[in-house]
């Protein structure tokens, strides 16, 4: 071992790089290893849990929870890596955590360093050697001192293994005797660096390690083995492990030594290529300035042209403004055009008097004439001189580096959608993931406010989930992906709809009239459909001509009182037929309680038949609402309001439904949901409590639309 002592300094020096912790970028002290076998500090590993577990919470995104330990320069935890951490069972003074997850410095992945925590990784005792082996080339003219020696200590000569100490020549003899234990003690040349002869494994304290897990890639003891985690893992004997590594190790290092003149061309490669990027940046720093120059030459050009043009109409309306003043200074008693008029009367003789005076009459009423209508010769208004830089200003905020490699993402509007909140999707037609983020805008779309501003969004997916849109409005959306400082040109825009009104969460309710047997809930009630099975054909002997069978009908679970809400669903197109709208609870009471076998299709107000009564009993205030769906068809009832033609009450089925509720206005609405486009609106009494109220026949489901939420963006990401 003192023969290591005596390798080059240089040789030690040339690896400084492999020696720095990736957290504290400064040498390792204790190094401990990773289960993704990267290593680092006892003391940073400590640091980044507890900055992690208990900053992170109180200050999130703070620099200052960094700040407040000089050694790490890590960046603070994000808050996916932050949710990840707490759902990794880790709690607050608990001595037995189910597992640790630790967000390595070195490959930026989140490690699981289970049960056991930090107590179940390693030492790197090569790795702490070697830093010791480095530290002591570094302080080579700095003299390690023997420790039992009294004042004043004399130079070391040896350590000491087994005691840790270093000692010079004379007290290595007086406490290690020879023909005593201590003589057979190991010892190295001097050093700070003791480590244990054997290592112990980190489960089992009290047990050596003597195998090798080739699953976790780690050191093991037997109890780990017998019972322990490793108990169904592939294991190996030490000595078996130790030859098949060193051989894989050396075979490595020689095949980089044979290709040390291949590297060092590379070396050179890579530094003439350092070259060409120093010139090639200099260059594109050059010609970005003179686009510059070009841009700042053309704006002086027309400044100076507007500036010009607007001292020319200033001075003219001046010179105006000064004739008129002048004018009318004339007007004055004993001044200009009175003056003279005034003198002229003083003309005796007749003729010469009527000679002049004709001409200056006429002068005389023409300044009497302006002062009755006083104009001013000039505008002092200069509305029509004002620089409009709106379109200017929006295209110089888009100016950017553009590249004809970075495709443009579109956004795909059959995956983007509008519920309670909006969730947009974009993908990149030609190149997929040739952008690393993306810009996403938006800007409400207002009649009265043409030029709205856009708000932007940074993503760092292909989706993105906006809130706080106003209900019942249009909104104008368009992105555009970054690679570094290249952007792409902004994708085409794509016009979106927000519900008329709040959405209204609700689930079908599972106990309210549900008949079990016709109808099958999804475990999360929020799909519905109805078994056209065997009860049906046992009833079928009491179907008569013109008739049908009873619907069967499911509501919410949540009334509504007063306020306007939406709510969404899919009918599916298989479904033959579906009634969905609105129901009071009077009304519901009547069905659940009062159920019939045979139904008429008279009884039904909404059924759509021209049987000739339902103009006849047609009231527009019903407690109850219900509009048929079926065969892929969406039947507008008869109503005054609706058209006489019944091929123009048939409309397509939309994909998706919606209906808007306003218990203020006693008014229910049924959308087209994929495009916000009402299709029919009527009155409804909205005296009582008001339901969501579906009723299926036959073959048929019914899906509620999915809330929109940012956890749900994310789980579809990871898929």
């Amino acid at each position: 071992m003192e023969g290591d002592r005596l390798e080059p300094a240089v040789t030690i020096k040339n690896i400084e790089r492999e020696l720095i912790c990736p957290a504290c970028k400064e040498l390792f002290t204790h190094p401990l290893i990773l289960p993704c076998q990267h290593s680092i500090c006892h003391k940073c590993v400590k640091e980044i849990l507890f900055f992690t577990l208990e900053d992170s919470f109180t200050d999130l995104g703070s620099e200052s929870s960094n700040q407040s330990s000089p050694r790490i320069r890590i960046h603070s935890p994000s808050l996916d890596r932050i949710d990840r951490v707490n759902r990794s069972g880790w709690k607050r003074n608990s001595l037995t955590p189910r597992t640790t997850i630790f967000p390595c410095p070195g490959c930026r992945h989140d490690v699981d360093l289970g049960e056991r925590g930090i107590n179940g990784l390693f030492r790197n005792f090569t790795l702490e050697t070697i830093v010791e082996r480095y530290r002591q080339a570094a302080r080579a003219a700095t003299a390690i001192m023997c420790d039992a020696c009294k004042p004043p200590p004399q130079e070391s000569t040896k350590s000491c293994m087994d005691c840790s100490a270093s000692y010079c020549n004379e007290c290595f003899k007086i406490h290690h005797p020879w023909g005593t234990v201590k003589a057979q003690h190991e010892y190295v040349g001097p050093t700070t660096n003791f480590r244990p002869k054997i290592l112990m494994c980190p489960e089992h304290e009290m047990e050596r390690v003597n195998m090798y897990c080739e699953i976790c890639r780690r050191p093991v003891c037997h109890l780990c083995k017998l019972g322990g985690s490793h108990a169904n893992h592939r294991v190996t004997t030490m000595s078996t492990a130790y030859k098949t590594l060193k051989e894989k190790l050396s075979k490595d290092i020689e095949y980089l030594i044979s290709k040390e003149s291949q590297v060092k061309g590379q070396i050179s490669e890579l530094g003439l290529l350092m070259k060409e990027t120093e010139c090639n940046g200099e260059r594109a720093k050059e010609e970005a300035s003179n686009n510059f120059d070009k841009l700042f030459d053309v704006l002086e050009e027309r400044r100076s042209a507007a500036l010009r043009a607007i001292e020319v109409s200033k001075n003219l309306r001046l010179e105006k403004l000064q004739t008129q003043i002048e004018e009318y200074q004339g007007l004055l008693e004993n001044n200009g055009l009175v003056g003279y008029a005034q003198e002229v009367l003083k003309e005796t003789d007749q003729s010469c008097f009527v000679q002049t005076a004709k001409q200056l009459h006429v002068r005389i009423q023409k300044a009497t004439e302006s002062l009755r209508s006083f104009r001013p010769a000039a505008q002092t208004s200069f509305e029509d001189y004002v620089v409009d830089i709106t379109k200017q200003e929006e295209v110089l905020g888009d100016l950017s580096f553009y590249s004809s490699g970075l495709d443009v993402p579109e956004i795909n509007e059959e995956k983007s959608r509008m519920y309670n909140k909006a969730l947009i999707c974009w993908e990149h037609l030609v190149k997929e993931d040739s952008a690393d983020t993306y810009i996403l805008e938006y800007r409400k779309l207002n009649r009265e406010e043409e030029n709205a501003t856009w708000q932007e969004i940074e993503a760092c997916s292909k989706s993105k989930v906006i809130s706080d849109l106003e209900n019942n409005s249009s909104y104008a959306f368009r992105v555009r992906g970054y690679k570094g400082s290249i952007c792409s040109p902004w994708s085409r825009e794509v016009i979106l709809h927000t519900p008329a009104a709040p959405v209204f969460s609700f689930l079908f309710d599972d106990k309210c009239g549900y008949n079990s047997e016709r109808l099958m809930l999804n475990p999360r009630r929020t799909s519905v459909e109805s078994r056209a099975g065997f009860p049906l054909l046992l009833g079928a002997e009491r179907i008569q001509v013109g008739c049908y069978t009873t619907l069967d009908y499911i509501i919410g679970d949540t009334g509504i009182t007063k306020g306007k809400h939406f709510w969404a669903f899919h009918v599916e197109s298989y479904s033959y037929l579906v009634k969905v709208g609105v129901a009071s609870n009077t009304k519901l009471q009547e069905w659940l309680h009062n159920p019939r076998d045979v139904t008429s299709p008279r009884y039904e107000q909404d059924s759509g038949h021209d049987s000739g009564s339902e103009d006849t009993c047609f009231d527009s205030s019903q407690p109850f609402t219900l509009i048929t769906v079926g065969m892929n068809k969406f039947f507008i009832p008869k109503a005054p309001t609706a058209p006489k033609d019944s091929a123009n009450r048939i409309l397509p089925m939309p994909s998706c439904i919606g209906i808007c509720l306003d218990c203020d206005r006693g008014k229910v609405g049924f959308y087209d949901a994929d495009h916000m486009k009402c299709l029919y609106e009527r009155q409804v009494d909205c005296s009582g409590t008001m339901y969501p109220a579906f009723a299926l026949m036959g073959s048929a489901g019914i899906h509620l639309e999915e809330a929109i939420t940012a956890k749900y963006l994310e789980y579809r990401d990871d898929m």
